[in-house]
């Protein structure tokens, strides 16, 4: 086992609840969580911001572009955020977390689990028909 130092700071009494919070979900005791976010946190400094995924060895790029009237919803969202949090929520952070909300919500929904859900990009779930014509319409033929 390396070295160890002791490290002491005051921090806000708020942030100290979510630490303890978020450490006693992850099992670790109190200098093995912080020793862990201190890694985390230089690890993605030294890749310029971005964290590392686990256990990821490609990725992949997404890009789209959103209306001007979006991307000031999301720009304002985000500075709120930073200021309620005293922590920066990047776009990119943001987004993924609101594509893995949805897809954790779509697998629960459709009863699927993660490691379940297709790896060749096909749909898990039958598409559904077109909806019939309505009432009192019928088809030309």
């Amino acid at each position: 086992m390396p070295a160890t130092k002791n490290l002491c700071a005051q921090i806000p009494t708020d942030l100290h609840q979510r630490v303890c919070e978020a450490r006693e979900q992850s099992g670790l005791t109190t200098a093995q969580y912080i020793t862990n976010l201190l890694i985390e946190y230089y690890e993605m400094k030294k890749n310029g911001g971005n964290q590392v995924m686990a256990n990821n060895n490609s990725t992949r790029t997404m890009a789209f572009q959103i209306g001007e009237d979006l991307f000031q919803r999301i720009k304002a969202h985000l500075e709120r955020e930073t200021a309620r949090t005293g922590r920066k929520l990047t776009q990119r952070e943001f987004v993924l977390g609101l594509i893995e909300e949805a897809l954790n919500e779509a697998e629960r929904q459709a009863s699927v689990s993660p490691c379940e859900a297709p790896q060749d990009g096909s749909d898990p779930q039958p598409q559904e028909e077109p909806n019939p014509a309505p009432l009192g319409e019928e088809k030309a033929g």
